[in-house]
């Protein structure tokens, strides 16, 4: 209920309003976005490096609707991979990235040639693209322009998302030689036809996906912060006779990094999702749903008068 409630709200022009004029949501908002620009998303980028943590960078924004904002997004990629390269970020440093802020919803020619020109740049800064997975209408065309961007970038990530029913069928079809998939639980309100809608469905499903990944040939990206799954995760790794080269965890920017720490110091590669951007509201209410525990911290954070 309380997961609905947050998700509607993220839709809210109303609530928008409140939480971004409301004392002190720029204290909150920094725990988990790096900040506004592409220093920012530096200065992040090198403090988490500098503890042992790999990172992939998003720049936020989704749904554009117009050319000019989907090339805009495009070049701010492509000046980020620029620097982080520059920087000697790379390849600890990857880019995360949505084709619906590249053009996906009105123009899916235009979304694929800004991914494949993100893509080249990544190359060519020495590290790769993951492309993020949204609502599940477009589910479908993100797979088929994975397909078409790994016949010449092998190592573009995909997403896969444990709610939706599908799931399962599409680990089994990605769980290939050199196939960097992440799993994670899902963050968008989704109907019963085509997502589970009780969190111990979601929860079984999870590890149902997590062990074919595991028991397959590619390269599974874990993204939760659920204990029992990362447990899980860490005894289907033995059990598979995976060293920690050949899977990682993934955690999201401001949660559990002392969890985060906990992992890097027991010899795994924990990769940390760091967004960037002024378009922040979204991506923090779909937080909120995704651990409801945060709404706590951005409640007493709002209230606070110091």
């Amino acid at each position: 209920m309380l997961r609905s409630v947050i998700l509607a709200a993220s839709r809210s022009s109303q609530v928008e309003r409140l939480v971004a004029t409301a004392p002190f949501t720029r204290d909150v908002v920094r725990r988990f976005v790096a900040g506004a620009g592409t220093d920012d998303a530096l200065r992040a980028t090198r403090e988490l490096v500098a503890e042992g943590l790999a990172v992939t960078l998003d720049n936020l924004g989704e749904d554009t609707v117009t050319a000019e904002q989907a090339t805009a997004t495009r070049d701010e990629y492509l000046k980020l991979l620029g620097l982080l390269s520059a920087a000697g970020l790379t390849p600890a440093a990857e880019v995360s990235v949505k084709l619906s802020a590249l053009g996906q919803r009105f123009d899916e020619r235009l979304a694929y040639d800004n991914a494949r020109a993100i893509c080249a740049a990544a190359d060519e800064a020495g590290t790769t693209v993951t492309l993020d997975m949204e609502d599940h209408t477009t589910t479908d065309s993100t797979l088929d322009t994975l397909a078409r961007l790994r016949k010449d970038f092998p190592a573009t990530g995909a997403v896969l998302q444990a709610y939706l029913r599908r799931t399962e069928s599409d680990c089994r079809e990605l769980a290939y030689a050199g196939s960097r998939v992440r799993l994670c639980k899902g963050a968008y309100r989704e109907p019963e036809s085509v997502a589970y809608q009780a969190a111990r469905e979601v929860d079984k499903s999870y590890v149902r996906c997590l062990n074919i990944l595991m028991s397959g040939d590619g390269f599974p990206m874990l993204a939760t912060h659920d204990p029992r799954l990362i447990a899980i995760g860490e005894d289907r790794a033995r059990w598979f006779d995976r060293g920690p080269e050949r899977f990682e965890f993934q955690m999201l920017y401001g949660i559990r990094p002392e969890e985060q720490a906990r992992l890097v110091g027991d010899g795994y590669t924990v990769r940390t999702y760091l967004p960037y951007g002024t378009d922040w509201y979204g991506y923090l209410m779909r937080r909120l749903a995704e651990r409801p525990a945060n709404l706590a911290f951005f409640g007493r954070a709002l209230m606070s008068k110091k």
